[in-house]
């Protein structure tokens, strides 16, 4: 069923940046919420967000990786080497199983929360807890795991983020505005295509 494309197709698109801009809006929900002086209402609620945005995470990054790995592999853009191709490839599996990684971890910590809070996704439902031992040390460990992946991530969105820009710029290929939707760019004409 995996096709190999040109350009990357709407449902590609619009998950990358759907996905993207959870992350990036978990990431500064999370720094918020955790802030020692904040309001204890407030700080629930945020939890709450929090827990229903990773949930929305965790669904739509669990799409873009089946969707990624079965049926759409896009073709390398002109002037990429093998090499570059290879590390470009590895970076974005890794940023989709991380994209997985994290959000599952954080439902891990409410569900071995041994205060069993309950998850209100969007308050429309209350998502189930996973069939885990409930103890004080398995929430520290899940929570340190869900913090350092988080870091990871953000550090690996800032490299593919200055990668996309270089490419855009710099080398001045369709890396970039492929998964913008945008028609293709012209070639840079300067000597060594530099």
């Amino acid at each position: 069923m995996k096709r190999t494309v040109d350009r990357y197709d709407a449902i590609t698109i619009i998950l990358h940046w759907a996905i993207a801009v959870l992350i990036v809006g978990l990431i500064a929900l999370g720094f918020v919420m955790t802030r020692p002086s904040i309001d204890p209402g407030l700080q629930f609620s945020l939890f709450q967000w929090h827990k229903s945005f990773g949930m929305l995470a965790l669904l739509l990054a669990a799409i873009r990786l089946v969707h990624s790995l079965a049926w759409v592999h896009a073709r390398p853009v002109a002037g990429i080497t093998p090499a570059e191709h290879r590390i470009a490839r590895a970076m974005h599996h890794l940023l989709m199983l991380l994209a997985v990684l994290i959000p599952f971890a954080g439902w891990m910590i409410a569900s071995v929360s041994p205060l069993e809070i309950p998850t209100f996704v969007f308050n429309l439902f209350v998502m189930p807890h996973l069939p885990v031992e409930k103890s004080d040390a398995a929430e520290a460990w899940w929570t340190s795991v869900h913090a350092y992946l988080a870091y990871t991530l953000l550090a690996f969105v800032l490299l593919h983020s200055a990668a996309a820009l270089y490419h855009h710029y710099r080398r001045r290929d369709d890396v970039l505005t492929r998964m913008l939707g945008t028609r293709k760019r012209a070639a840079k004409t300067t000597i060594g295509g530099y």
